[in-house]
């Protein structure tokens, strides 16, 4: 979750003067090439075998579509609101993980979540600033983000990790390829730094949440995303000199609270078993 924040600080700049498409295209190249060099061009071979295409395809899906959505409010939002508001994603990804993954959850860590989520709502502040649109996009990433968590861990028992990346990072060249061509902008060094960075992290991301995903409760994972929230602050002042309102810090500190309290439950519940 620190690798995904170093990647929304960098896109959430590049998203001033480059389109998300052409972001994503270069994400994966990136991603791609990097799989090649790692586990050589059967893993490309592998991947178009593998039987969880289908599945995989439908994730992808879901996560472009949280993506769009995500990145398309970070023009109009602090890095520390965006953040803030996404991680409704926690909550709906335990109701999720009962409801498809058929998950026992403890008592304690549905108090994280749901004290997790009041923290949401209080950062989203609607009385005072109403849902607008990019409030709005925001919920709506966490939603699909969330749904596609849940395929995550469905899938991450079935397949390689490697594998898995490639069919992603596939889908989106492929989703990308037209609508970049149509808003391209030349990149100027610094922004080809930038997008190069965006695919290395990125792709670190990528495998350390699907590594695991293959040995924790997707409920359990849920939790440890609150971590984020720190790096969103801190990049956010120290990138953009951000200072969100006050209704955003206490939202966050109810969030991170969650968080802690999700890690100490999964301790005791480990130490009783």
């Amino acid at each position: 979750y620190f690798l995904f924040s170093c990647q929304d600080a960098a896109i959430k700049l590049l998203v001033e003067t480059i389109d998300v498409w052409q972001i994503m295209f270069f994400r994966s190249v990136v991603v791609l090439t990097g799989c090649v060099l790692f586990s050589g061009p059967g893993a490309i071979v592998q991947s178009v075998r593998s039987p969880i295409v289908g599945a995989m395809v439908a994730r992808s899906v879901l996560i472009l579509s949280a993506w769009l959505s995500f990145y398309g409010a970070a023009k109009y939002l602090q890095l520390a609101e965006l953040t803030t508001i996404y991680f409704a994603a926690p909550v709906i990804v335990t109701v999720l993980s009962i409801v498809v993954l058929g998950e026992k959850v403890p008592a304690l860590r549905w108090v994280a979540v749901l004290t997790g989520f009041v923290g949401v709502f209080v950062a989203c502040d609607p009385g005072a600033t109403g849902l607008s649109w990019p409030i709005v996009m925001v919920l709506a990433a966490a939603f699909l983000w969330a749904m596609s968590v849940v395929l995550i861990r469905k899938l991450a028992l079935r397949e390689r990790t490697i594998i898995q990346i490639v069919l992603n990072n596939v889908f989106f060249l492929a989703a990308a390829a037209v609508p970049m061509i149509v808003t391209w902008h030349t990149p100027s060094a610094t922004e080809l730094t930038l997008m190069v960075s965006v695919g290395l992290v990125g792709g670190l991301a990528q495998f350390g949440m699907f590594e695991g995903m293959k040995h924790a409760e997707a409920s359990v994972l849920a939790g440890f995303e609150y971590t984020a929230l720190i790096w969103a602050f801190l990049f956010g002042y120290m990138i953009w000199g951000d200072l969100p309102r006050p209704a955003v810090f206490f939202g966050a500190a109810l969030i991170f609270g969650a968080g802690l309290l999700m890690v100490v439950g999964e301790r005791a519940r480990l130490r009783r078993v």
